[in-house]
């Protein structure tokens, strides 16, 4: 029970790095002394700098020989932006070693578990496995199938509504909502819509205040038509945007003003979902906020691409035959139903937020 207790700790830790540390894991690090008593801790803070166990080996000092360390993630072994961590708790005296889960990055994938063990360490793996494993899903997700964590999110009233009936949606959230979206965009490392949203709303999707990461702005237009004049591409250069299209001569104008352009593949009309994914993973992009109207979500739903879910419910009722969050195909009957895995609600402002993750389904 104590090595339990002492992982979520380090669980706790590592989720600080939210947002900061991308397309690294979070990890989180507690050290023990040959007491049993905890002596320091540590996470990673920022890409690029010291990992979770160097932080809190660090602030252990001579109290680490003989102890425990306790670490969300497989201590890395290989030479990246900072020296192995292996070197780190070899040089403590660190005696013991609990891991939660291995990592499976290419270059690591045991090896540091390997080497920690021939050097006589004692190595304990696989506590709070399964928590470790949630907490880094984005990251796994990445080094597993090459494609970010893909959210979803909407703002819709009690009786599901995305808008009224003439198409206004200014504003169903309340102030608290729009001010947590602000705060989840600056986490991302892309918000992405589709040229109907561009349209209609003329959105600028910047978190505001910044976050710790600036989101690019992904548009998605299998025509190439988009407004000539509007927020994303005025501001183009000042913060990325990054359009996919099939017909990439018709935005030359936008590529003039700082915007990227990619020429992807469109059947029926609509642009490959997958081959969006796989550009966006290439640039090793791990979580992207998809923040369109309900046939962007609906495509992204019926090609099994979403991965979580953000719903804020306001208690207000439009009525009528106004639109909803997600359209696409949809199912046939109720025992059809996408569900979501461990869904959480609580109240944010006058609002009902909703976050859960959405359970795959067979394609």
């Amino acid at each position: 029970m104590a090595d339990e207790l002492a992982m979520q700790y380090a669980l706790e830790l590592a989720a600080r790095g939210r947002g900061a540390v991308e397309p690294n894991p979070m990890v989180g690090a507690v050290v023990w002394n040959d007491r049993g008593q905890m002596v320091a801790s540590g996470w990673h803070q920022k890409f690029g700098e010291p990992h979770a166990e160097v932080h809190a080996l660090r602030e252990a000092g001579d109290q680490a020989r003989g102890g425990t360390l306790f670490v969300t993630l497989e201590p890395c072994c290989h030479q990246g932006k900072t020296p192995p961590c292996t070197d780190a708790v070899l040089q403590s005296g660190i005696r013991r070693v609990v891991v939660a889960m291995a990592d499976p990055f290419p270059k690591v994938a045991g090896g540091g578990i390997e080497i920690l063990r021939k050097a006589g360490l004692e190595v304990m793996l696989g506590v709070c496995e399964a928590d470790a494993r949630k907490l880094n899903a984005p990251y796994l997700k990445l080094l597993a199938t090459g494609q970010p964590w893909v959210h979803l999110k909407w703002a819709m009233t009690l009786d599901g509504k995305i808008a009224t009936r003439t198409g206004d949606s200014k504003w169903i959230s309340c102030e608290e909502s729009r001010a947590f979206v602000h705060e989840l965009r600056g986490r991302m490392d892309a918000i992405l819509v589709g040229a109907g949203t561009v349209h209609a709303d003329d959105p600028l999707l910047t978190a505001r205040p910044p976050g710790p990461r600036t989101p690019t702005r992904v548009v998605l237009t299998a025509s190439g038509n988009l407004p000539s004049q509007c927020h994303l591409r005025s501001t183009a250069r000042e913060v990325p945007v990054l359009i996919f299209t099939a017909n990439p001569e018709r935005l030359n104008g936008w590529a003039n003003d700082g915007a990227e352009v990619v020429s992807v593949r469109e059947t029926d009309g609509r642009i490959s979902l997958i081959d969006v994914m796989l550009e966006l993973g290439r640039r090793r992009m791990t979580n992207v906020l998809v923040e369109g109207g309900g046939a962007i979500h609906g495509a992204f739903r019926d090609a099994n691409l979403a991965d979580e879910i953000h719903a804020f419910i306001a208690p207000i009722l439009f009525g009528g035959n106004a639109p909803s969050p997600v359209h696409g195909l949809g199912v046939a009957n109720v025992n059809e139903a996408f569900p979501l895995h461990e869904p959480t609600m609580r109240l944010v402002g006058s609002d009902c937020y909703v976050n859960g993750r959405i359970m795959k389904t067979e394609r």
